[in-house]
């Protein structure tokens, strides 16, 4: 019988990427609060992780900061080792960083679309990369992915990058599950709909706030502490059978 205990983490090490601000840092405090040790990431602000990872230790959680580039492969390395190094273990990866650049197709240069996709999708993979083979050891771990529906229905113009990224985003998840399943290894990908979050709101200036509420069922934006609760599920063994699938977490705007 499900109980409430299967829906904690006790015992278990996070690394949460992003997880400064917004989604990264709802996602890294719900797991303290269920119980787990958190690794909290950013690539730029350390004060505001070390103010994330601060937040949860006075709670009585156990967390540590660690400055990183998910873009770079060697930095993703020295995290996760360090991860194991501090904790002796890591039981769920969640990856969730990306960058947005709103210009059309013919204007979008080669670099720039490299480091759209090297930021949006190649960081997942570096992360999955480093994550696994400590997993694989244990028999036993969770990744998951968060992606956005743009990657699933296209949403906008003047994104390609991006949406070829969120879309790839759960090509891998599912090249993990089927891979790794044998091992005891979850992927699985959150979408996010309309999410009210921080943001550099100069990249959506062809997007009308209210018109966006209008269309969705709900009538809302949905909260961070909603996708942080998706993202516990699939963490949790509650949601331990869920694996190369995607949850949409949007208020009904498109259903799938």
């Amino acid at each position: 019988m499900l109980t409430a205990k299967d829906f904690r983490l006790d015992g278990r090490v996070a690394l949460v990427t992003g997880s400064g601000r917004n989604i990264g840092r709802a996602v890294a405090e719900a797991f303290a609060d269920a119980g787990a040790r958190v690794v909290v990431n950013g690539s730029t602000d350390a004060a505001a992780i070390e103010e994330v990872a601060s937040g949860i230790v006075a709670r009585g959680g156990e967390a540590m900061a660690v400055l990183a580039d998910v873009s770079d492969h060697h930095a993703v390395e020295r995290m996760i080792t360090e991860t194991v190094a501090h904790f002796g273990r890591l039981d769920v990866l969640v990856s969730n960083v990306g960058i947005r650049r709103y210009k059309s197709f013919l204007d979008i240069s080669p670099e720039e679309w490299d480091e759209v996709i090297r930021v949006n999708l190649s960081a997942a993979f570096y992360l999955a990369r480093h994550a696994i083979p400590h997993m694989r050891a244990q028999k036993s771990g969770r990744i998951i992915v968060v992606s956005g529906f743009d990657g699933f229905w296209g949403q906008v113009t003047h994104r390609a990058p991006n949406l070829a990224a969120k879309a790839g985003l759960h090509g891998l998840a599912k090249a993990i599950a089927r891979e790794f399943g044998a091992d005891g290894i979850t992927a699985n990908t959150v979408a996010p709909g309309a999410i009210d979050t921080v943001r550099d709101w100069t990249q959506y200036v062809h997007q009308d706030r209210e018109k966006i509420r209008s269309e969705i069922p709900l009538g809302r934006y949905g909260s961070v502490d909603e996708l942080a609760g998706a993202c516990l599920f699939l963490a949790s063994a509650a949601g331990g059978f869920v694996s190369g699938q995607v949850v949409h977490v949007n208020g009904g705007h498109y259903m799938y």
